[in-house]
């Protein structure tokens, strides 16, 4: 059998005889230069919406909120709405693009394109193709989240240096839910689930997991309720981090909520992969 190993430039791979030991850094090439031939069709989700939800909530709404505050203040941390908002729409856009990547995108290479079996008909095993797709999920969250800290610093939503912490949390949370989404992806038969998992699950996140407003403001049942989603520990999670409190047992207790998401979500696609393209 032959290793693979890479040469100085970018993907360039240099074949020796012995074992394969970076086959996960193909799958992940593969979708490197599929996004090099679209990704200009990904840049209004990817990077223009968040945008355009950071101007239209933060400063527009934003600005009546501010006005109306009063004595209120320390509702949302004695700072303005804008600075409170963008590390929740940071988190609900990395959730958004975590659940994107990995369900249409995973059943394409499932059933319709057929991907993940021509991967699979090399010397790339099963566990590479799923860490590849997860490596460019994890880039292509770890990039979005970047632009988007970039933006809010523009708006003047948030302050550099310290709002860089948010970029590796707000990549957490959508990994927390692009790893689960993706074995379940690779499990179910059809796409029908999809929209169902976005108007009864997605959208219900968004909404009331303390993005927009804070969880005070909601009925006694549903903070308790809100405390257990995801996005909320991801949103107070780069909301904290954002503020400057970075060591604390609060936050420990975020990341490992997100961790647990993410490691249960590589048990379960190990399976789900496995048992879908060994057939």
């Amino acid at each position: 059998m032959t290793e693979l190993e890479y040469a100085p430039g970018f993907f360039t791979p240099r074949v020796r005889q012995g074992r394969i030991r970076t086959r996960w850094l193909l799958a992940l090439e593969y979708w490197f230069l599929q996004y090099r031939r679209a990704w200009r069709g990904s840049i209004l989700s990817t990077f223009v919406f968040p945008t355009l939800y950071l101007a239209s909530m933060g400063l527009g709404l934003g600005g009546l909120v501010n006005h109306h505050l009063g004595t209120h203040a320390a509702i949302l941390g004695n700072g303005s709405y804008l600075t409170f908002v963008a590390p929740g729409i940071l988190s609900a856009s990395a959730m958004q693009i975590g659940i994107n990547e990995a369900s249409w995108p995973v059943m394409g290479a499932i059933r319709w394109q057929r991907s993940y079996h021509a991967q699979c008909a090399t010397p790339i095993r099963i566990t590479d193709v799923l860490y590849g797709h997860l490596a460019w999920i994890t880039l292509k969250l770890f990039a979005t989240c970047l632009v988007f800290v970039g933006i809010s610093a523009a708006f003047r939503a948030n302050s550099l240096p310290r709002a860089l912490f948010e970029i590796p949390a707000a990549t957490l949370t959508g990994l927390g839910f692009a790893v689960p989404m993706a074995a379940l992806s690779a499990h179910i038969k059809n796409d029908a689930a999809f929209s169902t998992i976005n108007r009864l699950l997605i959208v219900p996140l968004f909404l009331f997991s303390g993005t927009f407003f804070p969880l005070a403001q909601l009925p006694g049942s549903l903070q308790v309720l809100a405390r257990f989603t995801p996005l909320y520990h991801g949103v107070t999670l780069c909301r904290a981090l954002g503020s400057g409190q970075l060591m604390t047992l609060t936050n420990l207790g975020h990341v490992a909520y997100l961790a647990t998401m993410v490691a249960a979500g590589v048990v379960f696609a190990r399976k789900t992969y496995t048992r879908r393209l060994s057939r």
